[in-house]
């Protein structure tokens, strides 16, 4: 078949290892537990293909899209990371800043498949790895992802009773500085590129 051309283990590693660093599901519990606290039920289901579609989408489309409405991978990103800022400032002071009311229907495609876990670090690296490895390479790193993605999502309710709500309030705060610090340097590594 046409489409397992260029496939490769070590590409397969490679690519599989780099976008779990980026999406960073397991470091993504706290929030994924306060998006479930606003909406009541995530469907793991729902949100694993919802990843997988914006994902396998943007790494053959992406380019293009952008393109087409005048707009760089890094204003892209830049515009990602304000959703992420304004996600930490409501997980480290307890405010609320999104206003809609979220539901498990929405709450599992936005904000948690975009921008959380298929936002603007993830479609920047599979831009560059496009520019580097055969695609069969990182649609089966996408697939194998997602696979993890449905797990943690699946394990939630686990972690929420092996943490209590004590714990889970320290973590939300722990990852909501580390949320900032991530959206802080999205914002600056894209915004010194814009100009």
């Amino acid at each position: 078949m046409d489409f397992f051309i260029g496939f490769s283990w070590g590409e397969l590693f490679k690519t599989t290892t780099v976008l779990f660093a980026v999406i960073d599901v397991v470091g993504s519990v706290p929030i994924i537990l306060k998006i479930k606290e606003s909406a009541g039920e995530l469907n793991a289901v729902r949100t694993s293909f919802a990843s997988f579609c914006i994902m396998v989408g943007f790494l053959i489309l992406g380019e293009t899209i952008l393109t087409l409405f005048g707009v760089t991978i890094e204003s892209f990103a830049v515009a990602g990371s304000l959703i992420l800022f304004a996600m930490a400032i409501e997980m480290i002071f307890g405010i609320k800043l999104f206003r809609d009311e979220v539901t498990g229907k929405t709450a599992s495609i936005v904000p948690l498949a975009f921008p959380i876990i298929a936002g603007a670090g993830t479609m920047t690296t599979l831009v560059s790895l496009k520019a580097e490895f055969y695609q069969v390479n990182i649609v089966l790193a996408i697939v194998i992802n997602v696979i993890i993605i449905f797990a943690v999502l699946k394990m939630t309710k686990r972690i929420e009773q092996l943490l209590g709500v004590g714990g889970i309030a320290i973590m939300k705060k722990v990852f909501g500085i580390i949320l900032l610090a991530i959206a802080i340097k999205l914002f600056t590594t894209n915004l010194q590129a814009l100009f």
